[in-house]
């Protein structure tokens, strides 16, 4: 691992070969920051690893969900190590002067002690993101690309959004009515008037948190789809314009060229999200769950179809873990796996395992294994599952879990990698 010295190096290393660890800071024991986190940074450092990739920080919904945030610029106070610490006045001023975009507007509509929180917030992320440089291990971060119904956001700049839809995705072979997932959608002509200030200082923002971050939906800023507000399923939905490549220009202009983003661009992807992809020269995603399908050889995510500008992932918080993915496979589609996995030269006696190998032998640049998958567990670690509703974001680690063991394992296998 090559050492942090700057921002230009935090984008180099985004394109040269890496490897990192999925997990989220409600997955930690204890659901928080603090010495459980610095921990598993100690722990990513002695696996051999450079990246720690977690899920968006902001407060989440009833359900757990921090895709459908209260505030796509605060964090939440639940993470705190220490949510009682002392704030002084000259803490808050520099807070209000520093975060002037967004924070006057969480202070009017947030919570109690909005303002102090934030300023707990920003001082224990300071201490995890000082600790992890020390260490090489830099935080990969997640952009959800909807904000909440009712969030600070759609409340503090209600004519920046549409009247009368809500955001879904199209019918599909997984789903005949589509998913209805009732995000409020921008209203893109206004955005652009203001030369898009509100996305510039969102994703300003997210990268004072992060090294890098993962664009959730990518595609949804090409072309998304539309459903009019009061139906009860995505059926009568509609592809509409996204801002495409001006949203990007207007990120160049305001925060530099060269941002160190990551397309999600799962899903059915058509001609022009990978020109835009392509064109900004972003890395796209692959999961290896989606690239055992014998009869779809062509499909990107299928090993020998690897491409070096991708980060490639055994399974997103969106998947099972590779064990228990694996394990509910048919015998004939197990054997499948088997044999792809021996054809790549991996005789690992775990499955799980042999997945992590592949996922590091890619050849994508960037490799990020859940931590489900160092420990070898099964379908009841799964973070979230999408078809269902009340039963996600849930999986804690149990205390001490990650052992040298793991990490040498896992370190052997990166360094034969050559990551």
């Amino acid at each position: 691992m090559k050492p942090i010295h700057s921002s230009d190096d935090v984008h180099h290393a985004i394109t040269e070969r890496s490897s990192g660890v999925l997990l989220h800071v409600t997955s930690l024991p204890g659901r928080r920051l603090g010495d459980e986190a610095l921990a598993f940074i100690d722990w990513l450092a002695e696996a051999g690893q450079d990246w720690w990739q977690l899920l968006p920080v902001g407060p989440p919904d009833r359900y757990g969900s921090p895709y459908k945030s209260r505030s796509a610029f605060a964090g939440w106070p639940g993470l705190l190590a220490d949510p009682r610490s002392p704030v002084s006045a000259e803490e808050k001023i520099a807070f209000r002067e520093r975060e002037a975009y967004w924070i006057e507007d969480w202070i009017r509509l947030g919570p109690r002690d909005a303002l102090a929180d934030q300023v707990r917030f920003d001082r224990e992320w300071a201490r995890l993101r000082a600790y992890a440089a020390e260490r090489n291990i830099r935080l990969l971060g997640d952009l959800a690309i909807y904000v909440a119904p009712g969030s600070v956001d759609h409340l503090g700049h209600p004519r920046q959004f549409q009247e009368g839809f809500v955001a879904g995705a199209p019918p599909d072979a997984f789903s005949v009515k589509g998913q209805l997932w009732g995000n409020p959608l921008y209203d893109w002509p206004v955005m652009q008037r203001s030369g898009y200030r509100w996305w510039v200082e969102r994703v300003r923002r997210t990268l004072e948190l992060y090294d890098a971050v993962r664009i959730d939906h990518f595609r949804g800023l090409v072309a998304y789809w539309a459903v009019p507000e009061h139906d009860d399923d995505a059926t009568r939905g509609t592809w509409r314009r996204g801002p495409g490549n001006a949203l990007f220009r207007a990120f160049a202009r305001e925060l530099g060229p060269d941002l160190p983003l990551v397309a999600e661009d799962l899903g059915v992807i058509t001609p022009p999200v990978e020109r835009l992809r392509d064109q900004l020269g972003l890395p796209g995603m692959l999961v290896l769950q989606f690239g055992f399908d014998a009869d779809d050889p062509g499909s990107p995510h299928r090993f020998e179809n690897h491409l070096v500008n991708r980060v490639v992932y055994t399974g997103t918080h969106d998947h099972d873990t590779a064990r228990g993915w694996y394990e509910s496979l048919g015998a004939e589609h197990r054997g499948f796996v088997d044999a792809e996995l021996h054809r790549a030269g991996i005789r690992s006696g775990e499955a799980w395992w042999g997945l992590i190998e592949l996922a590091l032998k890619s050849p994508a640049r960037t490799a990020i294994v859940q931590a489900q998958d160092v420990l070898g567990l099964d379908s009841r670690a799964r973070m979230n599952d999408p078809s269902r509703t009340g039963r996600n974001w849930r999986w804690e680690m149990e205390p001490g879990a990650l052992k040298n063991d793991h990490a040498k394992r896992l370190r052997e296998l990166t360094e034969a990698a050559a990551r």
